[in-house]
Parts: structure tokens; sequence; C-alpha cells
């Protein structure tokens, strides 16, 4: 079977299976070795490691998966934010400093389906695993990426590295929802 198979073609033929490596993808500006693909799990789940630098934020989003993160290396600020919070206009919003909470190793961060979340990375760089459950977010992650010339964080572009039109085309397709733009660098002086 192969990656290109949909998961509503194999929901019900996952099999038993032993990865190893995996596919070394460019993902935004950090680095997405690719773990299970929803093909091969019969659509349960999708589990990838992420490599990311230092300053590294998704915007403030949604999906309708669970999205779990285990930080393996590192440190992070996570945010989980009430759906309601999302529209705070001031700048930096109010959740960016009522609801962040620092994730070091072992730190296992929880975002279930349609609930707005959001990370950043405090330290130099950081390794974490990240699982979707069902299937679908790693479609996001291939959607958006290119296959890594080499096994270790690209330098940072000169522009945006993919075009906002096709950002928003692989946002629809797998039913991503921005609610607000990443999280503002940390300030001196200021702690999450």
């Amino acid at each position: 079977m192969s990656a290109q198979t949909s998961i509503a073609a194999c929901a019900d033929t996952a099999e038993p299976c032993v990865v190893s490596g995996g596919e070394n993808l460019w993902f935004l500006g950090t680095l997405a070795r690719m773990k299970l693909d929803g093909w091969q799990t019969g659509g349960r789940l999708g589990l990838w490691e992420g490599v990311l630098p230092h300053g590294a934020a998704p915007p403030l989003h949604s999906h309708p998966q669970d999205e779990t993160f285990y930080v393996l290396e590192g440190e992070l600020t996570a945010w989980l934010v009430e759906l309601e919070l999302t529209e705070d206009s001031a700048d930096p919003p109010s959740w960016v400093a009522t609801r962040g909470r620092r994730c070091g190793p072992g730190a296992v961060v929880f975002a279930p389906g349609g609930t707005p979340h959001t990370f950043r990375v405090e330290s130099d760089t950081a390794r974490m695993l990240a699982l979707s459950t069902p299937a679908g977010i790693e479609n996001m992650v291939r959607g958006l990426a290119e296959p890594a010339q080499w096994p270790w964080l690209q330098p940072p572009p000169d522009g945006p590295r993919v075009p906002a039109d096709r950002v928003a085309a692989v946002e629809r397709e797998t039913g991503m929802m921005r609610h607000g733009p990443p999280p503002p660098p940390i300030q001196s002086g200021d702690r999450a």
C-alpha cells in the first residue's frame, strides 16, 4: 500500500507493523521525522517526531483530531485556550499571559479536537513526539512540507517558506482552523 492511499480506503485494514527511521521532511522551518501515517494504522493515529528551532511557534489553531505532544528535549511554552478567549483583540491577546505553561523534557500536552492551542520553543532547539488521534494532522505536515535534503534543521529563509495560498488550501483540506497569530517572543523580564 503506498503513502498516497487514502485513509478511508484502508480504515479497516491496519496491520501490525514495526517501523524504523521514517521519512525526513522540512515543515515550515522544522524537521519532521514521519513515524506512522494514517494509511499504516487504518486511520487510528499518526505519529511524527519534530525537531524545532528556538522561537518556532504555530498560529493559535484547532483541528478535528486530538493532538498530543511529548517533549523529549528542550523547553517550550504551551497554550491551551478556551474558544471565547480567541476573540480577544488586544496585542498581545490576554491568553498569552494567562494560559501559557512551561514544559520541559517529559511533559505531555494534550489538546482535544477543536481546542485552540499553540506552543513556542524557548530553548535553542526542542525535540518532541506529536500524536494525532485519529490520524489526519500528519496530512497537514505532508501538505506543507518538502523532502529534507539533510536530516537536520534548515537555515532560516529570506521570505515565506510556503506560499499563503498553499497554506490556506492545505488548512481547508485538513480541517485546521486558525484562531489567532503565533504567540509573540518573550520580552526580557517576561515569564510565561
